[in-house]
């Protein structure tokens, strides 16, 4: 099976068994074509004859996108997204071969969790996002409001009286993606959105005291009422997205979310507690095993976020200095 072939039934995947046999082809494709990986999984003495099964791949450390063209294959890619990160210190850079990959994987991830989404009108407060370049989210925001339906979808930078004004006598169903900093300034307003999902997408930004979901959430919905209140999940290392409706994240069925355990990173589990680690066929063209820095809890097949590893910033595996 060559790469085209590989990439066609990415989206099309139906089972585990599908999921599991085409996370190993594509193991298989990066450890040959992804330079920076062969040589982790190399120095691991991780050969793609002792691979067997998903919990056997190596997941490469996501701090290698700050410090590595991540790759597989040489290509001219259409987009760079890079994270935020903070003053200071290196940002990540995921280098896309093709947009419509990319499109792909958010537009079918989003229609699954929230189908009748273009009736909607959709709004980006996501005002930390805008301020700077290379944002994967402002670039999946702006795709569906450019696609939706409303000639109301828009980003907003300002609580303006205006806005806020729209928010509370707007009686049509509206879906808002926030970054949590400008989700609590707009708490703090007394305004009842009317008929709005919130879609919080984490990010204090240095602007004030971390709160864990449940605290955010719960300072929403008592500030706020809005009709429901969601997470999203995504990374700029990552071309798929998760969600959170209830208790736990989702993932489509090309991504999905194990554990790691922190004092052993090799040691990789299907449930548990730990680390995340994140397999991402839509990466393709990138790296599709990553291990994250953030702690949680996998759960049939569903994940939550409790945290992040201390001193992440310094923790990397060393086994690559090139």
């Amino acid at each position: 099976m060559n790469l085209n072939d590989i990439t066609q039934r990415i989206f099309d995947i139906q089972s585990e068994i599908e999921f599991e046999n085409t996370a190993l082809r594509v193991f298989k494709f990066q450890y040959y074509k992804c330079p920076v990986y062969k040589k982790f999984c190399d120095l691991l003495n991780v050969s793609v004859d002792q691979v067997f099964k998903i919990e056997d791949i190596p997941f490469l450390p996501i701090q290698f996108f700050k410090t590595h063209q991540i790759k597989s294959s040489e290509f001219l890619e259409e987009q760079v997204f890079t994270s935020s990160g903070t003053t200071g210190k290196s940002t990540s850079k995921h280098f896309v071969k093709e947009l419509k990959l990319y499109e792909t994987s958010f537009l079918k991830t989003f229609e699954t969790f929230y189908p009748e989404w273009q009736k909607s009108t959709i709004i980006g407060l996501l005002p930390s996002y805008l301020e700077r370049s290379g944002s994967s989210l402002i670039y999946m925001v702006n795709y569906f409001i450019r696609k939706s339906e409303s000639d109301r979808s828009r980003f907003q930078m300002e609580l303006t009286p205006e806005f806020l004004e729209f928010l509370v006598f707007d009686k049509s169903p509206k879906i808002m993606f926030g970054v949590t900093f400008a989700l609590l300034e707009l708490a703090k307003k007394g305004v009842k959105p009317r008929n709005t999902t919130i879609i919080e997408t984490g990010g204090m930004k240095g602007r004030g005291q971390e709160l864990t979901r449940q605290q955010l959430h719960d300072i929403l919905r008592h500030s706020l009422s809005p009709k429901e209140i969601h997470s999203e999940y995504g990374m700029t290392e990552l071309l798929s997205q998760s969600y959170l409706q209830k208790d736990y994240f989702s993932s489509p069925i090309w991504k999905k979310a194990l554990i790691r355990e922190t004092t052993d990173p090799l040691h990789v589990k299907t449930e548990g507690k730990g680390a995340l680690n994140f397999i991402d066929l839509a990466n393709i063209h990138s790296c599709s095993f990553i291990a994250t820095d953030d702690l949680g809890e996998v759960f049939d097949g569903k994940f939550q976020v409790s945290g992040r590893i201390d001193h992440s910033e310094i923790r990397g595996c060393n086994l690559l200095i090139l």
